[in-house]
């Protein structure tokens, strides 16, 4: 693991192949209504073959877009890939706030907070199953992966420990407070007790937090999941970058570890 990206990994470059995102629609059961999602094919994308599963999550006020512009995933994978430092795989970028009355985030507070935490239901229900049977995937925890940005690195975390049995990697850059117990902008009571936070099923082949040293949205608050993750004895990679705010510069250094590490145990 390294602390930062390479510089170039997210350009593009002659001679490398780089893969398509495009937006599709699905209908959600638990929303009662058709949402977008965007999914990066891989370069050469072939339906005689089958790939793992990434799924990466947006954070707070964010649409399916954000997350794919911020990581640039489309060039840093295609690099990865051309390196032979990545195995091929569908990375699918969701809209993660889950309500049946609002279509989008109207305020820093607990409802909203909630909305996003209900995105376990949507993707489990009828993200999952819509991605399985439109796209050639790989099933199964080996082969499917989370993590996320900021909100959505909050719920990534919950995500795959309490789902462990269908998540084998599990990321988080800057994860926001909320998902154990305490004072937060939202006032959140917490998803898990820390106690709690921890696999609830298998324990997955890769955890791993990246927090920024220059973060001022949620500040310390990825070291606290770090700490806490520790205390109740689960082995994990955490990833501190030192110059790293708020943006992409920690998601990128999160996503080049990250994308390296998943899917590699069967080698």
């Amino acid at each position: 693991m390294t602390e930062y990206a390479p510089a170039g990994i997210t350009e593009e470059k002659n001679g490398v192949s780089y893969g398509t995102l495009k937006k599709y629609q699905y209908y959600s059961t638990t929303r009662e209504r058709n949402v977008n999602v965007n999914v990066l094919l891989p370069a050469d994308y072939n339906e005689s073959e089958t790939y793992p599963v990434l799924y990466a999550l947006h954070g707070y006020w964010e649409t399916e877009d954000s997350l794919a512009a911020m990581s640039s995933a489309r060039t840093m994978l295609g690099n990865l890939n051309a390196n032979g430092e990545a195995e091929k795989m569908i990375v699918v970028f969701p809209y993660i706030y889950t309500s049946k009355t609002k279509e989008a985030c109207d305020g820093l507070n607990l409802e909203n907070s909630l909305n996003y935490d209900n995105f376990i239901h949507d993707l489990t229900n009828d993200l999952m199953p819509y991605i399985e049977k439109n796209f050639s995937v790989k099933t199964g925890r080996e082969n499917t992966a989370i993590t996320g940005f900021s909100m959505g690195a909050r719920e990534s975390l919950f995500i795959g420990l309490t789902r462990s049995d269908l998540f084998g990697y599990v990321g988080a850059a800057c994860p926001a407070p909320g998902l154990t117990p305490g004072t937060d902008l939202s006032m959140h009571p917490g998803q898990l007790q820390e106690n709690q936070l921890k696999p609830a099923y298998q324990m997955p082949n890769l955890i791993m937090i990246t927090g920024g040293g220059k973060d001022g949205t949620v500040g310390s608050q990825p070291s606290v999941y770090h700490n806490i993750l520790s205390a109740n004895g689960i082995e994990h990679l955490w990833h501190s970058v030192s110059d790293g705010g708020h943006d992409s510069s920690s998601v990128q250094p999160h996503f080049y570890n990250y994308l390296r590490g998943i899917f590699q145990s069967k080698k």
